[in-house]
């Protein structure tokens, strides 16, 4: 069987399995007040080009947004996201059960656009209730998209303006930044992220850690206690050196851009292979996820060898399927599923 379900299915990148091993019979103070740790977070800011910030290593996604997200907003905020985000989709309600609603705007292949997000703010204003209504309170995207898509740097500008003109701020979900800023079409690097994005997540679990995000601003006045704010919503890690070891390997020789760049390179064979083959795409993902539309007959027979996702329910005789790639993805395996449609 080989796996294409997601990219967080095998464990630790060996390089990092490597220096956890090596450092596991060390005896560290907890709760991320450790010399790795703050290693980590030196690094992290100097591969952001970022003299002044703060850096906070969480150990799962799903945290990071909550958190974030209820420090950047008021308690009667509310948070603009496309109707497809992360947190509006696959999280389980955790952002309204911190009583902050979710904002929804139609997705361009993923992606909000700027004008949207200025003309939905604009009518907010201009509605003589708005004082009885959920305030547009700051912005989210994610790169790449759900959907696999990435912005551009004058699209995520565009919308940085926006959020400038009404001061808020805008966060960026980087669960899968690592195959965003490998894509062959992609313009921006980590330091433009990290200069255009108040506050922002680069992601470990699904990027080669075992576990881990690290959450960036450039901003610290936008998190203040945040600390203890992640004590509150019980996602504090006591072992937090675990996450410092991972971070501080993971951008030590390039590691992150390397894991990025091959989970990429066999995406992009995997789609060659399908459109080759006369499959068309749900979707033109130019990252490590595939989406491609398949009569639900081949699916079916493709499920003997290999699983993945599908991409919403089933259609009467064709669905949207997701094949992810990952460092652990090889040639093999592509070569096996391209062989079998």
């Amino acid at each position: 069987m080989i796996y294409f379900d997601s990219d967080y299915m095998v464990g630790a990148h060996p390089t990092v399995l490597e220096r956890l091993v090596a450092t596991n019979a060390l005896h560290t103070v907890g709760y991320g007040r450790d010399q790795f740790t703050a290693d980590a977070k030196s690094i992290i800011l100097e591969a952001c080009g970022l003299s002044h910030g703060d850096v906070f290593l969480l150990e799962g996604g799903t945290q990071a947004n909550a958190v974030v997200i209820d420090r950047l907003l008021d308690h009667n905020d509310g948070v603009i996201a496309t109707d497809t985000a992360h947190i509006n989709v696959h999280e389980a309600g955790a952002i309204e059960s911190n009583g902050h609603k979710i904002l929804t705007l139609p997705n361009h292949d993923g992606k909000l656009s700027a004008e949207d997000i200025k003309n939905y703010i604009a009518d907010f204003y201009r509605d003589d209730t708005h004082h009885y209504m959920v305030r547009p309170g700051m912005v989210y995207v994610s790169y790449p998209t759900e959907l696999g898509t990435i912005y551009s740097r004058k699209e995520l500008e565009e919308i940085q303006s926006v959020c400038r003109e009404y001061d808020i701020p805008l966060y960026l979900d980087g669960a899968r930044m690592a195959y965003g800023l490998a894509a062959p079409e992609a313009d921006m690097s980590l330091k433009d992220i990290a200069s255009i994005c108040d506050v922002f997540y680069i992601g470990g679990t699904k990027c080669g850690a075992l576990f881990g995000e690290a959450v960036v601003t450039r901003r610290p006045e936008l998190l203040p206690r945040f600390v203890s704010l992640i004590k509150l919503h019980g996602a504090t890690l006591a072992k937090g050196r675990l996450l410092g070891v991972q971070f501080a390997t993971l951008f030590t020789n390039g590691l992150y851009e390397k894991i990025g760049k091959h989970a990429v390179d066999m995406a992009m064979k995997l789609k060659d292979g399908f459109k080759a083959k006369g499959y068309p795409l749900y979707i033109d993902s130019p990252t490590n996820q595939q989406f491609f539309i398949l009569p639900n007959e081949k699916i079916d027979s493709l499920r003997a060898i290999a699983s993945f996702e599908l991409w919403g329910p089933r259609g009467n005789s064709h669905t949207p399927v997701r094949f992810v790639t990952d460092w652990a993805t090889t040639e093999t395996d592509i070569d096996t599923l391209l062989a079998n449609i």
